[in-house]
Formats: structure tokens, sequence, C-alpha cells
């Protein structure tokens, strides 16, 4: 499992003071209230930074970090991402998963066969959608024709039926319609 998630990233400077434009990449952007250190990844390392103070400017948020106070000490971290830590991470509700916590887990169907492996996660305004990477062994593969060899999942309740994080395998049913015939 992940230990940092990322909430955002750097875009640009704001202002002479240090402070910073951030580009959310959480679906709560109101977390940032809470927030009083993230990790900033410089390229070389990562730094734990402290938050001073949080304004929110259109669909970007303004963070003014301690001990940063002009734009020359924040202007090389345009464009790195900040972390938070999975204890700082927003908790899950029921039926709901950090995305890096889905990609490499096994989807197999309600009969036990594996279908192949969790990809990717795409984000559409209805539900995500699980991109899974079929296996070349799994009899669902000549059904495929796509040349990656994957399939979409809509994430609904009508295909996800169990994911059990502790063994990292995700239960499926694949609607009718959902498998492309060659």
């Amino acid at each position: 499992m992940e230990d940092l998630f990322q909430v955002g990233v750097i875009t640009t400077t704001h202002g002479i003071k240090g402070e910073v434009k951030v580009f959310p990449t959480t679906d709560n952007i109101e977390r940032f209230k809470k927030l009083k250190k993230v990790l900033l990844d410089t390229g070389k390392e990562t730094l734990e930074l402290e938050i001073s103070h949080v304004k929110f400017y259109k669909n970007l948020v303004i963070l003014k970090f301690k001990n940063f106070n002009n734009i020359n000490e924040v202007e090389p971290y345009k464009g790195k991402n900040i972390f938070v830590t999975r204890e700082q991470a927003v908790k899950c509700e029921k039926d709901e998963y950090f995305i890096a916590d889905l990609i490499g887990m096994e989807t197999v169907t309600e009969d036990g066969t594996i279908l192949g492996e969790v990809k990717d996660v795409l984000q559409t305004g209805a539900n995500d959608v699980y991109v899974i990477q079929v296996r070349e062994n799994s009899p669902y593969i000549s059904r495929i024709s796509n040349k990656k060899r994957e399939l979409l999942l809509p994430a609904i309740k009508e295909c996800i039926l169990k994911v059990d994080m502790e063994q990292k395998k995700i239960q499926v049913h694949l609607m009718p319609g959902l498998l492309e015939e060659n």
C-alpha cells in the first residue's frame, strides 16, 4: 500500500512574500484548511513544510509555508508535487478506496476465474472506471479485441462485487456488452 498521497502541484508563485499557488489533486479542496504540514518532493529530496496559512482563489489553493518569506525562496518549487502521509489522508467512506491502493489488485470473476489486474483508474463524471490489464492466460483474452488487452469496468455495484484489501483481490461481474466480440 502507498504511504504517501499526492494532494496538489505547485503551479507558480503568488505575490512576493513566499506564497505559492497549488493545483489540488484531491477530491476535497477544503482539506487544505486542516493540514498543518505537507511533504514537498523537490526531485532530489522530500521536504516537510509547515503551512502557516491557506487561501482559496478560483480553483487553486494559495499556501504560505513557515520560514519562506520571499518569492525567491519558493521559485524553485514550481511544478513540484505536494504529498500527505496516509495518517493525514481523508478517511475513506464505506466502499471507497484510494486509487493507489487499487492499482495492481488482481481481478477475478464470480466463478473465481482470474481476469487480470487493475492497471489504472479513470475518474469520470458519473463513476470511476477500472482499467483491467487482462492476463494472456485468461479465458477472456480472446474476447478482447484492443491491442492493449485492456478491459474497462465501471466502478458500480453491478460490476464490482467485492473488494478485499487484505487479499488484494477484486471480484467482478462481467455485464453483457463489456467484453468486445471479435
